[in-house]
């Protein structure tokens, strides 16, 4: 009878009109109590997880929709019995059917609730979580960040990478502020065990590639999130057979967050939620290490060889990024075009070079270069390893034709003074010079009138 009741309520709490009888401390609290989240007056069906799993999803319906409802959560302390319901049920095997709404719960608690958010992290919520991951993955250790990847391993289930996601999304909420924090000797030591799950999630496939794409989107965002130091551990796996490379660094984990940018710039859908965090991830990892930029560089910026068609135009991962720094989304632009400056090392005559300086005049115009005043920015150029960037030969035997701005060959424009005489010549030009100063006197009349409209 009690699960009947359940789910009934179940039902009725996914609308916000009738959820007056549930936000009262009498209701949360009973349903605390059948979904084992207290200790104290627990019921005689306490402990089944039928029951469990139905209170569970009536408290994610009520605390999702409910403001009075999250507030409470906090102030009634349930926080610290879902945070000891989670840890107890890590080590179960196989997991509790339960424990993904355990999950949702604490996801939607932590994202609505600040301080619940602070609380979970300072009650050792990243070991928690991370030991929750390594249990999902069920991975084996080859050394002390690095998991055995086999080829032969069967993709993750529909179930584990259901709450595999769960755990990154309550992960990044706890996270997100750390990333340009400089980690203690343990909290480091427990980031980089973390990223190494982290890579884990990234090269392993799910059963349906909707998952696996889901799962490695959440996984960047949470690698986004870290603190930058602590992502070496995506380049410290030994090179293997097949294995892609750059300097004898490992790059198969840097191959996949390639491909994976690749998709979303090809599928056009919600550009700046899906397409920002990868951006940023791959941007800041060029700035780190020299092997990923020279990678990632040689796959979107090959050397110049096509300069008969604008930057922009065409199908390819850099023309699309292009075209990405000319977007009406301010964030989305600059994004795109700070991937592609730093893969130019900052440089602005490389990076006109490879953009034409109409889409690069938006990245040149916000940091203060669009005067020129040399060809690299405030910040040395020397901070990033000398390779090589020489000039293709098909780009030497056309360069002095490229027109700067579009970036490519322009055809040769017929000249308009061809055929006039020396007295239709002096003729237009008076007639230019004229224009010219009624056009200066227009401006200055603006100006006088918004210096006016200002002054008032």
């Amino acid at each position: 009878l009690l699960r009947v009741c359940l789910r009934t309520l179940r039902i009725l709490s996914r609308d916000k009109k009738v959820l007056g009888p549930f936000v009262t401390d009498t209701a949360l609290l009973a349903l605390a109590r059948h979904a084992g989240l207290t200790t104290c007056d627990r019921s005689e069906d306490a402990g089944d997880s039928d029951t469990e799993k139905e209170a569970m999803k009536v408290l994610c319906n009520v605390v999702y929709n409910s403001i009075w409802a999250q507030e409470r959560f906090s102030s009634l302390r349930l926080m610290c019995g879902l945070i000891e319901r989670l840890s107890s049920s890590i080590s179960c095997s196989p997991p509790s059917s339960v424990q993904f709404y355990e999950l949702r719960l604490v996801f939607l608690i932590t994202a609505l609730r600040p301080e619940l958010r602070t609380q979970l992290k300072q009650e050792g919520g990243v070991s928690i979580l991370t030991a929750a991951l390594e249990n999902c993955l069920e991975v084996q250790w080859k050394d002390q960040y690095e998991c055995v990847l086999s080829p032969a391993a069967p993709p993750i289930s529909l179930e584990a990478s259901q709450r595999i996601i769960e755990i990154l999304k309550i992960l990044f909420n706890i996270t997100y502020s750390t990333h340009r924090q400089e980690p203690s000797e343990d909290d480091a030591a427990l980031y980089r065990h973390l990223v190494a799950l982290l890579r884990v999630c990234l090269m392993k496939h799910c059963l349906l590639p909707d998952e696996t794409d889901e799962l490695q989107g959440h996984t960047v965002n949470l690698l986004s999130a870290l603190p930058l130091q602590c992502l070496d551990v995506l380049l410290m796996v030994p090179v293997g057979p097949g294995s892609e490379q750059c300097l004898g660094v490992n790059m198969d984990c840097v191959h996949t967050l390639v491909l994976f940018m690749e998709r979303r710039l090809e599928s056009g859908e919600k550009m700046k939620e899906k397409l920002t965090p990868i951006l940023n991830l791959l941007t800041e990892s060029c700035r780190a290490h020299r092997e990923t930029r020279r990678y990632i560089k040689k796959h979107i910026l090959p050397p110049l060889r096509d300069v008969t068609h604008r930057p922009e135009e065409g199908t390819t991962v850099k023309s699309r990024l292009i075209r990405l720094m000319t977007h009406l989304d301010t964030d989305l632009k600059h994004c795109a075009a700070d991937l592609i400056f730093v893969l130019c090392k900052e440089n602005v005559s490389r990076f006109v070079k490879h953009t034409g300086y109409g889409n690069a005049a938006g990245l040149l115009a916000s940091r203060g270069l669009l005067g020129g005043h040399g060809l690299r920015t405030s910040s040395p150029e020397g901070q990033y390893s000398s390779d090589s960037d020489s000039d293709t030969e098909e780009y030497r035997k056309v360069k002095d034709r490229i027109n700067p701005v579009t970036g490519r060959v322009e055809s040769p424009q017929p000249d308009p003074m061809e055929g006039m005489t020396e007295e239709e010549k002096e003729e237009e030009a008076r007639r230019l010079l004229m224009l010219f100063n009624k056009a200066a006197k227009s401006v200055e009349r603006l100006v006088t009138l918004f210096s006016s409209a200002l002054s008032t």
